[in-house]
């Protein structure tokens, strides 16, 4: 009898144990990690009120708008129970807690990749059919891209989860991570997870086998394409700068993405703190470089910034001056 309840037995909590080495100071790892969240909430969020104190609305600025909400929502979705887990012990989480936390980091991350594809099928939209891209790039065009994005995303994680969701998990209740990863989980059951990790691997394939593909395609288009123009040595110089820097972005977030998503499912021996890291950055360093790469350097935005800053010095100088005055 004992022996069946055992069988039948699964966990309704867990309790997080990332960065096990470092336990004794594990609240120093909370100073960078909170100023990452920092950063990402400021630029991020400076980016989207540019864009809407600017009005930008053509179908780019719409695009970094989706991009900036996504990283917002997916720092948030792990930084908060990090920083309770790091500074007051707050490890535990139950089992529908930590789907929902899968499903949303998974589902933001899946989102993302969709949207920088959509970036890169713009921009060679713009560099290489550029009499057509009124017609090819419309709002209903984009308005199809982004509810293709979310149905892609949605329905691909939700399946993901729903096989995490019916597994029993009767041996240990410790993730060896700091948010709940969709095999850190899985690797918890007691049971068979073949389907688990055939449906790891097909996440993979339909992103990441798909996206980079043609990210690469168009940017080595756009590079072709700036090559042959009639341009000057700066324009090219800029232009390869530009697509330089996107590609490495987008490389370093598919990479880390896919060892951190690839490295249970293949046994592929990682530290588990490595494996934690990799999985905080790979949620972490695209919500402070995006602002960077895909707002700062982008003219119209970048002016837009100092526009706004501009703005805020002379109210503050007329606070000051009214204040002196009265006194």
């Amino acid at each position: 009898m004992e022996a069946s309840q055992g069988r039948n037995f699964s966990h309704v909590s867990f309790v997080f144990r990332g960065f096990d080495r470092l336990q004794k100071h594990r609240e120093l790892l909370a100073l960078p990690l909170c100023a990452s969240f920092l950063a990402a909430l400021l630029g991020n969020g400076l980016v989207l009120v540019v864009l809407c104190i600017e009005n930008l609305r053509g179908p780019m600025y719409v695009l970094i708008a989706a991009l900036c909400a996504v990283d917002l929502l997916a720092a948030t979705a792990i930084v908060p129970k990090m920083l309770l887990s790091l500074l007051f012990d707050w490890d535990r989480i139950s089992l529908a807690g930590c789907l929902a936390q899968m499903f949303s980091t998974h589902f933001l991350s899946s989102l993302e990749s969709t949207l920088l594809l959509a970036m890169a099928l713009d921009r060679y939209t713009a560099v290489c059919r550029p009499l057509r891209y009124t017609e090819l790039v419309g709002g209903s065009a984009w308005a199809k891209v982004l509810l293709f994005a979310l149905l892609r995303s949605g329905s691909v994680m939700a399946t993901l989860v729903a096989l995490a969701g019916s597994l029993r998990f009767c041996g240990s209740d410790v993730i060896h991570h700091c948010y709940c990863d969709h095999m850190a989980l899985v690797s918890l059951a007691c049971g068979s997870t073949e389907r688990n990790v055939a449906a790891g691997l097909a996440v993979i394939v339909c992103f990441v086998g798909v996206d980079i593909p043609l990210i690469f395609f168009s940017y080595m288009k756009i590079l072709s394409a700036v090559r042959r123009a009639a341009a000057t040595g700066d324009d090219r110089r800029k232009a390869f700068h530009t697509c330089g820097t996107h590609l490495m972005v987008m490389m370093c977030f598919y990479l880390v993405g896919s060892v951190t998503f690839l490295s249970h499912n293949l046994n592929i021996l990682i530290p588990d703190d490595v494996n934690t890291l990799m999985g905080v950055a790979y949620i972490l360093l695209p919500a402070t470089i995006n602002p960077v790469i895909y707002g700062v350097r982008t003219k119209e935005i970048r002016c837009g910034f100092l526009r706004l800053f501009k703005a805020k010095k002379i109210t503050m100088l007329r606070l000051s001056a009214a204040c002196t005055t009265k006194t």
